[in-house]
């Protein structure tokens, strides 16, 4: 922490001046989570710079231009985090909009119609790229597990194609072999 006598001088500060910098933080802040993330780096703050903080009455004033700066920094992330989330919606939107004009809507369907636990394994490795060794780790499973799991979602899916009536060859000789094996 600090030699005894800065710790004193914080927490005399500290008592001294916590109401008024929690008020004038509330009346700023909208968010009870805001409000306190605000008063404890102001705090923090004037711990770091205790040897710079005024004594007496000005401490306070020092105070209140610390919150005010802290208010700011944080209206300011608040606003990019705004515009980062409307920014990635709307390339969502975009996105989700090509997909749905995409061909091949059976296949996504068919796809679809398997366990989440199918899809999320056949899209680490068809999406991510992953082999079996990297999926054991995200999963958290034995090499074995994984290469079973992967055969059985795999078998899964060329019958949901298959149920679709679709062209298995165009998908390849795997899928047509995987299709009448589940069969």
């Amino acid at each position: 922490m600090g030699p005894p006598d800065a710790r004193l001088r914080f927490e005399e500060i500290y008592l001294a001046h916590y109401q008024a910098i929690s008020t004038y933080v509330t009346r700023r802040a909208s968010a009870p989570d805001e409000i306190a993330d605000v008063i404890a780096e102001t705090f923090l703050t004037a711990w770091r710079r205790l040897a710079d903080m005024p004594a007496g009455d000005e401490a306070r004033l020092w105070l209140y231009g610390v919150a005010r700066r802290v208010l700011a920094n944080h209206h300011r992330a608040e606003s990019r985090r705004n515009a980062l989330a409307l920014r990635l919606r709307e390339d969502l939107t975009q996105w989700a909009e090509s997909v749905i004009e995409q061909p091949h809507s059976e296949a996504r369907e068919a796809f679809s119609r398997l366990s989440d636990d199918d899809r999320e394994l056949l899209s680490l490795v068809g999406w991510e790229g992953l082999g079996t060794a990297e999926i054991s780790k995200v999963l958290g499973c034995s090499r074995g597990a994984v290469r079973i799991r992967l055969h059985r979602a795999r078998k899964r899916l060329a019958a949901e194609l298959a149920a679709a009536e679709l062209d298995l060859t165009r998908y390849g000789a795997r899928a047509v072999a995987l299709a009448e094996e589940s069969t």
